[in-house]
C-alpha cells in the first residue's frame, strides 16, 4: 500500500498559512476538500504551498464533487492578500463559503444560465461608437492582458459600446464579468443586455436568495454562466475561462471594500484580468485621476466618446447663488429652482432633485437648551427618519424613538430638525407641487433590485413627475423624459480635509447632472450653492473636467499624493480610549523613516468613536517608486500589539473617516 500523499490546504479563516494534511492520492491545487480543524470539519482548498514534511498529519475527510478553484483564482487570492496585507484565509473566504458548495436539492427550482446569442445584431452605432467598439473587440480578440479606459460623456452610449466587447468574448466561448458600483443599476443594465443578446445574464449581489447564490456560484464554476453582472464581490467568483472584465462607473468609491479585507475592486479587476490574460475595460463619464494618469503614462489605452448619442446635447448647467436668491424661511428650495420645476412640469417633462443625505434631517436638537441627539456608540448625530418615527445612527444602526422630553433639560416636545435630508425635501416638494406625483429614491427606501426596477418602470412610464434622490440617482440611469436636475446643496462634500473631496464632488454632480436631457428635449442642471465661485462649481459650470483634473494633478504631484505617490492608513481601535492612544503613540515612535517616506499622525479619526471603539489614525505616505508593503510589515513587527487592540491596514485609502 502506497504511503499517503501530503497536501497543503488553505482554510477560509483568519490564517495566513496553509495546513498540511494526508490524502490517499495527490490532489491538484484548487481541489476542494473537507478536513478536520480541531474538533470540527471544515471546507478548504488544496493550495500550491509546499507541504510541511515534519508535522504529524490528519487525513482529508472528503474530496468534494465540485469543480476545482481555477489556478488563476488561487494566484489572485495570494496576490490580493500580499497587496492588502490581509490573511490569505480571509481573502479565500471572499470566494469559498460552504453553503455555496451544497448540491442542489432534487426538486430545486430551475435557473436558466447561459444562452446569450452574440450573433444577434446590435444597435446602430455612431461612427465614434463604432470605432471604439472595434478597438474593444480587437483587445478581446487578442486574448491577452490589456487595460482600456472608455471615457464618454453621460448619454454617449458607453454601455452599447462595451457590450460589443462582451459579444467578442462570447464568440470565443469565454466568460465575462461586468462590475457595477451599486446593484440597483443592474435594472436597466439587465434590460439592455437582454435586448442585445436575447437573454438575461447571471447576477451576483447580496440580495440573492441562498438558492440563487448556490446555483449561480456552481454555474460560474462549471462555465455555464457566460456573463455575470455583479457587485464588487463578484470579482472573487471561480471563473474557469474569463475572457473580459468590465468595470462600469470605474470612478465610484463604492468599489472600495472598507471593512475586513480592504480592497478596491477596480484595481483588483485589473490584477485579475492580468492573471487571466484577458482585457479589462474601465468605463466612466468622469474617470478617476488615477485612471486618467495611467492613460496619460501609456499604461492604459484610452477611448473617447465626446458627444451624446442620437443627437442629444449635454445639459445647460447654471448656478443659483443662495446668498442672492435664498429660499423661504424654513425651506431649502430657492424661488428660481421652484420656478424651473413648475415650468418643467407644465411642459409634461420630469424633474429630479438631488441631495446626498438620507433621512429627514441630519441633526435634531432641543430648542430650549441646545442638546443634540447623538449616538452613544459613535461620534455621530442621530438622523431623523420621519416616515418610521425613528432616529438612527447611519454608522452602527443604533435606533431610538424621538424622546418626548429632552434628556438634558427635560423640556417637553422641544426637539426640532436642523438641516434637510431627502425626506424633508420630499415634504417640501409635496407642499409646493401637490398635484405632481413624486418618488423618493434612497438606499433606505429602495433596498432591492426589484424595488429599483419598479421605480425605473414608474419613471419611464411617466407616472412620476418629480424624483427626489440621494447618490443612488446619480449613476447610470437613462430616463428620456427627465429634463431638469436640481442639486439642493452643491457645496455638500467640499468641507473637511478629504484629499479627494473636490474630485469626488465634481464626479458626483456631473454624473447626476448627466441624467438630464438624454433624449430629444434639452436638459438643464441648476446647482444651489453658497459659494458658486468655488473651483469645483466653476469646473461644473464650464464642463471642462479635464482641466479640473489637470489642476488637481498639479496640486498633488509635488507632495507625492496619489496617484503620484503611495498611501496606507493604519487605523487603531480599542474599547479603552487610553489604550488606543497608547498604541497609536508607540506606532508613531517606531514609524519608518527615509527619503520619500513620511508618516502623519497619530490623530483621532474624524469618526473617533465607532461602534463603541475609540479610533486613532496614522497615514504612511511614500514616493511612487517605494514599495509600501515591506515598510508596513517591518513597522508592525516591532510592536507587540495586545489582542484587545485592533490595527487595520488600508492600502490606497479612499475614505479618511
Amino acid at each position: 500500500m502506497l504511503p499517503p500523499s501530503r497536501i497543503s490546504v488553505l482554510l477560509p479563516y483568519k490564517f495566513d498559512t496553509a495546513f498540511t494534511y494526508a490524502a490517499e492520492a495527490p490532489l491538484a491545487p484548487g481541489t476542494l476538500v473537507r478536513v478536520p480543524l480541531g474538533s470540527r470539519m471544515v471546507v478548504g482548498a488544496v493550495w500550491t504551498d509546499t507541504p510541511d514534511e515534519s508535522v504529524k498529519t490528519k487525513p482529508v475527510a472528503e474530496v468534494l464533487a465540485f469543480p476545482p478553484l481555477p489556478e488563476t483564482l488561487l494566484k489572485f487570492i495570494d496576490w490580493v492578500a500580499a497587496y492588502t496585507l490581509a490573511k490569505r484565509g480571509d481573502v479565500l473566504a471572499l470566494t469559498l463559503k460552504e453553503p455555496l458548495l451544497a448540491p442542489p436539492p432534487k426538486r430545486a427550482k430551475h435557473f436558466a444560465f447561459g444562452g446569450a446569442d452574440a450573433n444577434l445584431p446590435g444597435p446602430s452605432l455612431s461612427p465614434a461608437q463604432a470605432a471604439a467598439a472595434a478597438a474593444l473587440r480587437a483587445s478581446v480578440d487578442a486574448e491577452k492582458f490589456s487595460v482600456t479606459l472608455l471615457d464618454g460623456v453621460t448619454g454617449s452610449g458607453k454601455t452599447e459600446v462595451y457590450l460589443e466587447a462582451v459579444a467578442a468574448a462570447l464568440l470565443q466561448g469565454r466568460q465575462v464579468l461586468v462590475l457595477l458600483p451599486e446593484i440597483a443599476l443592474s435594472t436597466q443594465m439587465l434590460a439592455r443586455f437582454s435586448q442585445r443578446f436575447g437573454c438575461s445574464p447571471a447576477v451576483w449581489h447580496s440580495e440573492l436568495t441562498p438558492a440563487q447564490r448556490r446555483e449561480t456560484y456552481r454555474a460560474v464554476a462549471e462555465g455555464r454562466a457566460d456573463v455575470v453582472v455583479g457587485a464588487r464581490s463578484a470579482l472573487f467568483l471561480p471563473f474557469p475561462r474569463l475572457g473580459c472584465i468590465v468595470v462600469d462607473e470605474e470612478h465610484e468609491t463604492s468599489f472600495k471594500q472598507e471593512e475586513g479585507v480592504m480592497y478596491n475592486a477596480r484595481d483588483m479587476a485589473v490584477v485579475r484580468a492580468k492573471l487571466s490574460a484577458c482585457p479589462c475595460i474601465l468605463v466612466s463619464a468622469t474617470p478617476s485621476l488615477e485612471s486618467v494618469e495611467n492613460a496619460a503614462q501609456g499604461r492604459y489605452a484610452k477611448l473617447d466618446l465626446p458627444a451624446r448619442h442620437g443627437g442629444a446635447t449635454m445639459p445647460t448647467m447654471r448656478a443659483i447663488d443662495m446668498r442672492a436668491d435664498p429660499p423661504e424661511r424654513g425651506k431649502f428650495l430657492s424661488p428660481k429652482l421652484l420656478a424651473a420645476i413648475h415650468e418643467t412640469l407644465e411642459r409634461g417633462e420630469q424633474a429630479m432633485l438631488f441631495l446626498n443625505r438620507r433621512g429627514y434631517a441630519p441633526l435634531t436638537l432641543c430648542r430650549k437648551c441646545g442638546h443634540r441627539l447623538a449616538c452613544p456608540h459613535c461620534s455621530a448625530w442621530l438622523v431623523e427618519h420621519r416616515a418610521t418615527q425613528r432616529l438612527t445612527c447611519h454608522h452602527c444602526d443604533y435606533t431610538i424613538r424621538k424622546p418626548e422630553k429632552c434628556p438634558s433639560c427635560e423640556a417637553e416636545h422641544s426637539f426640532v430638525p436642523i438641516g434637510p435630508g431627502v425626506e424633508r425635501i420630499a415634504e417640501e416638494v409635496a407642499e409646493a407641487f401637490p398635484e405632481a406625483a413624486s418618488l423618493l429614491m434612497a438606499s433606505d427606501v429602495i433596498t432591492s433590485p426589484a424595488q429599483a426596477a419598479e421605480a425605473a418602470r414608474r419613471i419611464e412610464a411617466r407616472e412620476v413627475g418629480i424624483i427626489i434622490g440621494t447618490q443612488m440617482v446619480a449613476k447610470g440611469w437613462h430616463f428620456p423624459h427627465l429634463t431638469l436636475v436640481g442639486v439642493v446643496d452643491a457645496d455638500l462634500g467640499l468641507a473637511g480635509g478629504d484629499l479627494r473631496a473636490g474630485e469626488h464632488t465634481v464626479q458626483m454632480l456631473h454624473q447626476v447632472g448627466g441624467r438630464a436631457g438624454r433624449a430629444e428635449a434639452p436638459g438643464t442642471v441648476l446647482l444651489q450653492s453658497f459659494a458658486p465661485e468655488h473651483p469645483v462649481i466653476q469646473a461644473l459650470l464650464s464642463g471642462d473636467l479635464s482641466e479640473f483634473l489637470a489642476q488637481e494633478a498639479a496640486q498633488r504631484r509635488p507632495g507625492h499624493w496619489p496617484p503620484f505617490g503611495r498611501l496606507a492608513a493604519l487605523i487603531i481601535s480599542a474599547a479603552e480610549e487610553r489604550l488606543a492612544d497608547q498604541i497609536a503613540r508607540e506606532l508613531a515612535r517606531f514609524a519608518p523613516q527615509g527619503p520619500g517616506i513620511a508618516v502623519l499622525g497619530p490623530a483621532p479619526a474624524p469618526i473617533a468613536l465607532l461602534r463603541g471603539k475609540f479610533r486613532r489614525r496614522l497615514l504612511l505616505k511614500t514616493a511612487r517608486d517605494i514599495a509600501i508593503q515591506p515598510l508596513l510589515r517591518a513597522w508592525l513587527a516591532q510592536l507587540d500589539i495586545p489582542r484587545s487592540v485592533r490595527v487595520d491596514i488600508d492600502i490606497d485609502p479612499v475614505s479618511f473617516m
